[in-house]
């Protein structure tokens, strides 16, 4: 362990984590087997091993999904509110190691310490949102065209629920998916990101003590580690129902043609290129601090990061330099140093992707206006710190199109009425996040109207990172059609069963058709 990572307490946050220097890779819950490879993990804060995981096997694979199956079976038979019970438990087991948890978060990923707390907080959040929605698992009740019927619906576990998270939501995204499961009866099997295999690890010590201080099937919680191919073995799977994917538009492409060939199910939550329009009657204020934040948080690795800035001509130059300014002030280093804004890109891959996008932009015809580069020296030893870039640019540019999982941000021109704006905005194939800063009620309801914003989320003077747990988080287009967390996402996770009920001694056939015996 590095002396920087040691300083900020890395090494306590790993025992009590229970995350050990060399770790198995696969798990049901508390038993840990593996034959595959080793994966190795290095922290982009400083470029230093934080541990070896053993990857999965497909030996290994088919034991976890036996040992899945078999706990389902014992977990569909609870009642729900007893199963949200059990994700309370969690829960507290997350507030009980918060700190340790978004440390790990922070130094593996790479985030700021604040943004790795405020990652498990929102697991902790949706633990609390599940609870209640256990209780509230509802169906409908239809009137029946035959007399002496009554019909109704309602939902069942589905099964053994596949997720397949990202590296720049290492655990958050796991628990949307995994607590909204657990309370509807279903199991789950987790390959988390091969690059953040600890923060998985850590997941599922916690989890397996919650199940084994219960008296509960260890399979009920399941992690795998590995690359594509180790997901594959999920979305081959036909014991796997529902495959739930966070990642790449090319990933999730790949996903679900594959899992829609066995006639399985996709959730998919993929690429975002979000943009916030600024009118004329935008708080130039507001605009920065929404901006700023949405285009740097994460490094700008979020699905939700701000990549297009689409300012009326009016306020361009005015919004530029009020950006531009506020850029100078942020500060780029140790993530786990509360004094800095921004840390590393998760690997020198992400570098050159940052890299190469600046280039094209150039090349296109762009111009820089807050210059990027990579730091180097005391402090930057890992060489994935990079400076966020601002260029100008035009919306058809190629690389303007294109999602760059990175700091850079693109100011675009618009004329004339906010259509003008939202067309921009809206001709992107991807339709994650979208916002709109303005104090004109009329802009702002044709905004979310259904001849404004494309895209799953659209906000009204925020910015387009973050969300609360209570809405469904998604988007259409390329970004998938999926969604998770709030409102009635649940029900991805369950089968829907239509029932009807005839309380008479008559059996009146539908349709009106006479069949006599």
């Amino acid at each position: 362990m590095s002396a920087i990572s040691a300083n900020f307490g890395i090494k306590e946050a790993l025992e009590q984590l229970g995350v050990k220097a060399i770790n198995e890779g696969t798990s049901t819950g508390s038993v840990n087997f593996s034959n595959g490879d080793v994966l190795e993990s290095y922290s982009p804060v400083d470029g230093q091993l934080i541990g070896k995981v053993a990857t999965t096997s497909k030996e290994d694979f088919d034991k976890v999904m036996e040992a899945a199956t078999q706990a389902f079976k014992t977990w569909k038979m609870m009642p729900a509110p007893q199963r949200g019970d059990i994700v309370r438990q969690f829960g507290d087991k997350l507030r009980e190691k918060k700190e340790a948890l978004g440390k790990l978060v922070s130094y593996e990923m790479g985030k700021s310490y604040q943004e790795g707390l405020g990652e498990v907080q929102e697991m902790i959040d949706i633990c609390d949102f599940a609870v209640g929605l256990s209780r509230q698992l509802h169906g409908l009740t239809m009137h029946s065209e035959r007399p002496g019927h009554r019909m109704y619906e309602q939902y069942h576990s589905l099964g053994v629920v596949g997720i397949i998270s990202a590296f720049n939501f290492p655990v958050a995204v796991w628990a949307w998916n995994t607590a909204l499961a657990w309370i509807c009866g279903d199991v789950c099997v987790w390959k988390p990101s091969e690059k953040t295999p600890l923060c998985g690890i850590a997941c599922q010590n916690m989890a397996a003590e919650v199940f084994k201080a219960n008296n509960l099937p260890e399979g009920i919680s399941c992690l795998i580690n590995g690359d594509y191919q180790v997901g594959e073995f999920m979305t081959k799977d036909t014991r796997i129902p529902l495959i739930s994917a966070t990642g790449s538009t090319r990933m999730g492409k790949i996903v679900a043609k594959e899992v829609a060939g066995r006639l399985g199910k996709s959730l998919l939550e993929l690429g975002g290129n979000n943009a916030i329009i600024v009118t004329p009657d935008a708080d130039i204020k507001m605009t920065v601090i929404g901006a700023v934040f949405g285009a740097v948080g994460t490094c700008g690795q979020r699905c939700t990061s701000t990549r297009r800035l689409i300012i009326h001509e009016s306020v361009y130059d005015t919004v530029k330099t009020a950006v531009t300014d506020a850029y100078k002030q942020l500060r780029v280093g140790n993530p786990l140093d509360e004094n800095n804004h921004v840390g590393p890109l998760i690997d020198t891959d992400a570098v050159k992707m940052y890299q190469n996008a600046l280039t094209k932009v150039v090349e296109e015809g762009g111009n820089i206006v807050v210059e990027g580069g990579v730091f180097k020296g005391e402090g930057y030893e890992s060489g994935c710190y990079v400076k966020p870039a601002i260029a100008e640019g035009k919306p058809e540019y190629k690389i303007v199109q294109h999602e760059t999982f990175a700091p850079v941000l693109y100011l675009l021109k618009y004329s004339g009425s906010i259509e003008n704006a939202i067309d921009i905005q809206n001709n992107v194939a991807q339709g994650l996040s979208s916002a709109i800063m303005t104090n004109n009620l009329r802009e702002a309801e044709h905004f979310l109207s259904v001849a404004g914003s494309d895209c799953g989320i659209a906000n009204v003077n925020i910015g387009t990172s973050g969300a609360e747990i209570g809405g469904a988080f998604g988007g259409e287009k390329d970004t998938g059609g999926g969604r998770e967390s709030g409102s009635d996402a649940w029900k991805v996770y369950m089968r829907r069963q239509t029932n009807t009920i005839n309380y008479t001694t008559e059996l009146p056939l539908a349709q009106g058709i006479k069949f006599d015996l």
